[in-house]
């Protein structure tokens, strides 16, 4: 025999398998089965639109279609099965007693069906065991099918449900990066005031209150390096301050690049000694980086305002304080840090 007749009949033989195992599987009773069970089964008729069970209830009974159609409807987003005239359903619950329903069963069309329990099943044993060892046969590959079938089902649910996690998660990364985005600015990684203005919201909302200090911080001759030295070293400054910053904010503070060479910090927990505290902090760490320079600017000096918060008043008030206290800083020459005269405490 040639690879290629070897390889026909091979074909052949697994076709006729399949069908015999399609024959085996398919809930339909052939002609002399449908005559037996009909000489003991209780005929039932279901007008359109009724139910002969509920899913998860228990049943002890099966039933065989001698006209019209049934569907069986397996819940969530598992195939709806209708069946017609010969087909059987609900023989588990025949076999095992109070199994529960695993699909609504309902008429689509006027139908009558036949009835079996316990009692009906052992009298079609004792009329022909053979044929009925036959039928319990196919029940059992049926069963085994349908659970086959099934799992495949749950394994493409949960391999969707994993793909739409992911997508999610992407998703919600993409949207918390978009937001940090929104409120960051891009160069120093500081608030913006955007995120200011978030901040704020945030703090009315908070139980804490509103913040309690402010320092306004400005850099002294800025434009002079950007003209000197390019815009390149004005950025490495203006990161260096935001760095500064960002090391004397606590997790409840905020430290905010406002535009240009302007920055904040609001102290969430504040009085007058620890607002002279941070002022001072900072001008040490910008004396301290401008002392190690060589070659190109890291840093230059800055000026700061520095202004306890009335909790009664609002952001532009705050800011019109602090940013009066710059101004005398700026005025007296800059390179210093300068009380608000609205401040309830000046050392």
């Amino acid at each position: 025999m040639t690879g290629k007749v070897a390889a026909n009949v091979c074909e052949q033989e697994a076709g006729i398998a399949q069908t015999a195992m399609a024959e085996i599987v398919h809930a339909v009773l052939s002609p002399g089965e449908f005559a037996l069970f009909a000489q003991f089964g209780q005929q039932r008729r279901l007008p359109e639109g009724d139910h002969l069970f509920r899913r998860g209830h228990p049943g002890d009974t099966m039933y065989v279609i001698v006209s019209g159609a049934i569907e069986l409807d397996f819940g969530e987003d598992l195939l709806v099965k209708t069946l017609g005239a010969n087909e059987f359903f609900g023989e588990l619950g025949l076999l095992i007693g109070d199994h529960p329903r695993s699909a609504d069963a309902r008429a689509v069309a006027d139908s009558v069906v036949l009835e079996l329990d316990n009692g009906d099943f052992q009298r079609l044993v004792e009329r022909d065991p053979g044929l009925i060892a036959y039928f319990l046969r196919r029940t059992i590959m049926r069963v085994v099918s349908n659970e086959q079938v099934l799992i495949r089902q749950l394994r493409r649910r949960n391999h969707d449900l994993e793909t739409a996690l992911d997508n999610l998660y992407v998703t919600t990364h993409q949207l918390t990066h978009t937001r940090e985005l929104v409120r960051t600015d891009e160069l120093t990684g500081l608030h913006n005031r955007r995120g200011l203005a978030l901040y704020l919201q945030e703090c009315r909302a908070h139980q804490d209150g509103p913040p309690q200090g402010l320092l306004l911080i400005d850099c002294d001759r800025f434009k002079q390096v950007n003209d000197e030295h390019g815009h390149q070293a004005g950025d490495r400054v203006l990161q260096s301050v935001a760095n500064i910053l960002r090391s004397v904010a606590t997790e409840a503070d905020l430290a905010c690049r406002l535009g240009g060479d302007e920055f904040c910090l609001l102290l969430r927990a504040a009085d007058a000694d620890s607002l002279q505290h941070a002022a001072e902090f900072i001008q040490s760490a910008v004396h301290g980086l401008m002392d190690r320079a060589h070659g190109l600017p890291h840093m230059c000096p800055i000026s700061i305002g520095v202004s306890l918060l009335d909790p009664h008043t609002d952001w532009s008030e705050w800011y019109a304080r602090a940013d009066n206290a710059l101004y005398q800083a700026k005025r007296l020459g800059g390179n210093r840090l300068h009380w608000s005269r609205a401040a309830t405490a000046t050392p």
